[in-house]
């Protein structure tokens, strides 16, 4: 099957900046795509030279399996949705919709059908009539997707499309927009610096860290197998151990890594057992910090550095976990949850960006 979007060698420099060095990379029919990264990784420039807003410095576009690295936004296959909606405040919500189709000269009865579809693969169906200025943030999302829908693109781009909306309404919208992927069968490429957003809601996920990509992978693979000591600290919360401190507690040099919530916290002289499939370490608990759901301790080791400890709140007192600040305790874990990483970097604890 021919990819939806290939890449190769893509690179863009402005001036002295290389915004993209050299990505290769093939994004399959009828997949969730997401390109996550920090502000300035890359991304965004990635899915501008996709739509044709910016061309390459060297290096090919492919959509469809057509070379497209030359031509204009209007004569590619796709459709761009981003953060400010842009919907014009003088006309009606199918007006809006509709826009693309009258510059098309679709027949008016046709392109009315199609907006009307479109509204109703948005759950908007008898907004017709209604103003942006009548429509909540998410409704005006919602519009900004059927007008983009409207015209079948094989593909569509979004540009971190749920950034201008409350935590609440993003994370309804979020399952929202799989959902509406998942019905109209279309790509999706979508650009976010919010990783639980890509995890939410992506088949696969680059993530890109100065202009190139760091890893490709799903969800979760990207979160139990990170490749490198960013994509570990990035994606989630991370435990670093490397150099000396990974000699001690581990046995082995380089640079590992395990996830907070891996992590079982003892008090000082329980867990002693020998298991040779069990790390066990000592500390001190420098940290307690209630998150509500979860419980963050922050232990300070004694072969040095130190490891977080997520734990869920499933008790109704918590009393008896705040009290472990400034006790000596154990942590233990599985050594099959301790993942070996490329690219050493020398971190104790990284947490997301």
């Amino acid at each position: 099957m021919v990819a939806a979007i290939t890449l190769e060698g893509l690179t863009k420099k402005y001036d002295a900046v290389i915004a993209v060095d050299g990505i290769d990379l093939e994004i399959p029919d009828g997949e969730f795509f997401s390109m996550l990264g920090p502000s300035g990784s890359g991304k965004t420039t990635v899915l501008r030279l996709i739509a044709g807003f910016e061309q390459p410095t060297a290096g090919t576009v492919y959509l469809g399996g057509g070379e497209v690295s030359r031509l204009p936004p209007h004569r590619r296959d796709v459709n761009t949705v981003f953060q400010d909606y842009a919907l014009f405040p003088h006309m009606s919500v199918l007006q809006n919709v509709e826009y693309g189709l009258r510059v098309k000269k679709v027949a008016r009865d046709d392109r009315r059908k199609r907006a009307s579809e479109a509204l109703e693969t948005v759950r908007l169906t008898g907004y017709g009539e209604r103003r942006p200025h009548q429509l909540s943030g998410g409704q005006r999302q919602r519009v900004a997707l059927a007008r983009a829908l409207v015209n079948r693109p094989k593909v569509l781009l979004l540009d971190e499309p749920l950034g201008a909306l409350d935590l609440k309404l993003r994370r309804e919208m979020q399952i929202e927009l799989k959902e509406m992927q998942r019905e109209v069968g279309i790509t999706f490429v979508f650009v976010t610096h919010d990783q639980e957003e890509a995890l939410t809601m992506s088949d696969r996920i680059a993530i890109f860290r100065d202009g190139r990509i760091e890893q490709v992978g799903s969800p979760i693979e990207l979160y139990e197998q990170p490749a490198t000591p960013f994509v570990a600290g990035f994606v989630g919360t991370s435990n670093l151990l490397t150099g000396e401190v990974a000699e001690k507690v581990l046995g082995e040099s380089g640079t590992f890594s395990i996830r907070p919530e891996k992590i079982r916290l003892h008090p000082a002289g329980e867990a002693s057992q020998p298991d040779p499939d069990v790390v066990l370490t000592k500390g001190v608990v420098r940290e307690v910090v209630y998150l509500g759901a979860a419980t963050h301790s922050i232990v300070d080791l004694e072969a040095g550095g130190s490891l977080t400890v997520l734990e869920q709140n499933v008790e109704s007192s918590l009393d008896h976990r705040l009290a472990f600040r400034g006790e000596n305790v154990t942590l233990s874990w599985q050594r099959t949850h301790v993942v070996a990483l490329g690219r050493p970097e020398i971190t104790s604890t990284k947490e997301s960006a």
